[in-house]
């Protein structure tokens, strides 16, 4: 197990990953609130014909999203937000921040709920959930600690 440093890197495992490409009612709007909510870096959008937004990108910490505009036609209906589902989603996303107390309190009061406020994990992390306007599951996290799979077992262990 690694001692808590002065600083919260990001662990080598998560630097690199898939790029979440999310759907949702109003691709503006969202990207307003991930500004206000997460601190997101706008990257580009690209506007459909019709209008709306066909694709975008952001940035929050070092994570890139794909978003865009969800789709009620026949044929793109795979392209859903999680309204149109009824509510649910059956994917969470994680982001690794340096702060995560100060995200939460920004997101909160940008608009998202909070699941399960900031709080020290087992397996190292300093972790809130909460839930966006749209209907995503967010996980955002700050990293306190290298856990072995020894010291894990027996925290969890602990736990029960």
């Amino acid at each position: 197990m690694t001692e808590r440093t002065g600083h919260n890197e990001i662990p080598d495992r998560y630097r690199y990953a898939v790029i979440p490409h999310i759907m949702v009612d109003d691709a503006a709007a969202a990207i307003d609130f991930y500004q206000r909510a997460f601190g997101a870096r706008e990257d580009f959008r690209i506007y459909a014909p019709g209008g709306g937004i066909l694709h975008a990108e952001i940035t929050i910490g070092r994570s890139a999203l794909m978003l865009g505009d969800a789709s009620d036609e026949a044929e793109t209906a795979s392209f859903a937000a999680p309204a149109s589902l009824g509510g649910g989603t059956s994917v969470t996303l994680h982001v690794f921040v340096p702060d995560v107390d100060s995200l939460a309190e920004r997101a909160q009061t940008a608009g998202a709920e909070i699941l399960q406020p900031p709080k020290d994990m087992f397996h190292g992390d300093r972790t809130v959930i909460l839930k966006d306007p749209s209907g995503h599951m967010w996980v955002f996290l700050t990293h306190l600690e290298d856990v072995s799979d020894k010291e894990l077992r027996r925290r969890l262990a602990a736990a029960e």
